[in-house]
C-alpha cells in the first residue's frame, strides 16, 4: 500500500485525538490483518468511494481508552459502551476521514464519505466493503488501545 495515501488518515488520527481530547497515541507497527475480528470494544466503520478509490476506514478503540476519550472531551466519564460513547466514536471515525479527505484533496484524491457505523461488543466484526489487502495501524496509550483498518480496492501509486 502507499504509504503518502494511508499517513494522511494517521495524521487525522493524531490531530483529532490532540486537538479535541489533548491525547496522543503512540503508533505501533503496521501490518496486513487477514481476519475481521475488531481489536477493539467499540468501532467505527466508513466507506469511502471516488474516481479513483473505493475503500473503507475504521478505527477500534478499548472500552477504557474510549471512556478515557468521553472525559477529556466532554467532561464524562462512562460505566461502560453506550449510546453517548458510540456517537463519539461515529464522529471520530468522520472527523479523522475528513481530515484525510482535505489532505488527500490537496493531491489530487478525492473521494465521497458515507454516514460511519458504530459497532459495539467483545470479538465484534469489521466487513470492509472493498477487495484490497487490509492494513491494521494499532496504536497504545495509557488508557488502553486503538487500532485503525485501512482497506481499499485500489490505491493510486
Amino acid at each position: 500500500m502507499n504509504v503518502e495515501f494511508i499517513n494522511p488518515f494517521l495524521n487525522a488520527l493524531q490531530n483529532v485525538l490532540k486537538t479535541m481530547a489533548q491525547m496522543e497515541l503512540k503508533p505501533g507497527k503496521p501490518q496486513l490483518k487477514k481476519d475481521e475480528v475488531a481489536r477493539g470494544d467499540v468501532s467505527g466503520l466508513i466507506g469511502m468511494v471516488g474516481p479513483q478509490v473505493k475503500g473503507s476506514f475504521s478505527i477500534s478503540f478499548d472500552e477504557s481508552l474510549a471512556g478515557e476519550i468521553m472525559f477529556k472531551m466532554l467532561g464524562e466519564r462512562p460505566e461502560k459502551i453506550n449510546d453517548e460513547v458510540c456517537d463519539l466514536v461515529g464522529e471520530i471515525t468522520n472527523m479523522v476521514t475528513g481530515g484525510a479527505k482535505r489532505e488527500l484533496g490537496e493531491r489530487g484524491f478525492e473521494f465521497d464519505m458515507a454516514t460511519p457505523i458504530v459497532v459495539s461488543g467483545q470479538n465484534h466484526t469489521i466487513s470492509h466493503r472493498a477487495d484490497g489487502p487490509k492494513l491494521i495501524m494499532p496504536f497504545s496509550h495509557m488508557a488502553g488501545k486503538a487500532c485503525i483498518e485501512i482497506c481499499f480496492d485500489k490505491v493510486p501509486s
